[in-house]
């Protein structure tokens, strides 16, 4: 059983890695952090930290007899470390969570056993197959890369006029994925828990705005029927429990026409988009994950008003002074030492009194 006391081991050193360290601070809990950058942002507030590659085996051996239990803050871990740490130590989610949303393909299809609505999809792995497969699925579509992509990296839309050969070279002939395109109207996310035991909990369901293909604004309330809010949290269950899934993930879906949904992708961890349930929320979504992976009883995930979350892209960041200014902002920067365009360097939350 973990304790507080006890270590939690944490794959990466981002932001994400870092206000799951703090969280479990907060419980009593030290943080062993492992990430290849020796700048990582979590180094800061963690117990302990390793810098190695994690492919070396033999670092995470030592990394694995530090802790309890082991998590990760990102999907793209190596499938060989996360064996190699399941061998030693508890790992949540699980390996099957994780080669499941690391290959887009995996993703699709098995949601689409469950029976749950996705895009119109196929491999792709050749120019030819290509033609194929945007003969079959149509115009406008995306091909993406089955690995790697995030925040609009690796992806090509395909549209009237699109050289086919040319999209196919600009993903440097990587295995893809082809999907048709979804018309809709407004994109939303379910963040949710899921215990050993199968206590689930999910937060309300919010309404994401994108800019440059990176999240810039989350609103809770989402402001759909309550009839669309549960489908899209029974969705989240459904998929959790298919997975035996233990922590926090988050399921992007489509609103279209008619209130219906279609699932856009899996992330198994916490996720931006839940980044508002920080001072938003009687338990953070970070909270939650390490109480999940811990073997604890969930928090509640009781909205505290109407909320807001805005993402402060490169140098947005440097307005914090006056962020702090304004009555109520709660302001939460990541501690990264350079600016770039496009990178997240920190994020504002503002809680209102719920509308009637």
């Amino acid at each position: 059983m973990i304790v507080p006391g006890n270590t939690l081991g944490i794959l990466g050193g981002g932001q994400l890695a870092r206000m799951m360290a703090m969280a479990a601070a907060q419980l009593g809990l030290r943080t062993h952090i492992f990430a290849p950058e020796p700048n990582s942002p979590a180094f800061d507030v963690s117990a302990a930290h390793t810098i190695s590659a994690y492919e070396d085996e033999a670092a995470l051996a030592r990394f694995a007899a530090s802790v309890e239990v082991v998590t990760y803050e990102f999907e793209n871990v190596p499938s060989a470390t996360a064996s190699l740490l399941a061998s030693l130590k508890p790992l949540s989610p699980n390996a099957r969570a994780l080669a499941v949303s690391q290959d887009r393909l995996a993703e699709k299809t098995f949601i689409a056993r469950l029976g749950i609505p996705t895009a119109p999809f196929a491999a792709v792995a050749s120019e030819a197959e290509l033609s194929e497969a945007v003969e079959r699925i149509g115009r406008p579509a995306v091909l993406k890369t089955r690995r790697l992509g995030y925040d609009g990296k690796g992806q090509v839309m395909i549209g009237r006029e699109t050289d086919l050969s040319a999209s196919f070279q600009a993903v440097a002939g990587a295995p893809c994925i082809l999907e048709g395109f979804v018309p809709f109207e407004r994109e939303v996310s379910v963040v949710a828990a899921r215990t050993p035991t199968g206590e689930f909990a999910a937060y309300d369901l919010c309404a994401n705005t994108h800019r440059d293909h990176i999240l810039d604004l989350t609103q809770v309330p989402a402001g759909v029927s309550e009839a669309t809010e549960g489908r899209a949290l029974a969705i989240a269950r459904a998929m959790a429990d298919a997975l035996d899934y233990v922590g926090v993930l988050a399921v992007e879906l489509f609103l279209v026409e008619g209130g219906n949904l279609v699932v856009n992708e899996i992330a198994p961890r916490v996720h931006n988009s839940g980044h508002w349930t920080l001072g938003g929320a009687a338990t953070s979504q970070f909270e939650q994950h390490v109480r999940a992976v811990c073997g604890w009883p969930l928090g509640s995930p009781r909205r505290l008003g109407r909320v807001e979350m805005r993402n402060l892209i490169g140098e947005e960041a440097g307005s914090w002074e006056r962020i702090l200014a304004e009555p109520g902002a709660q302001l939460h920067l990541y501690g990264k030492a350079e600016a770039r365009p496009g990178r997240k360097m920190g994020h504002v939350t503002r809680v209102f009194p719920e509308t009637t």
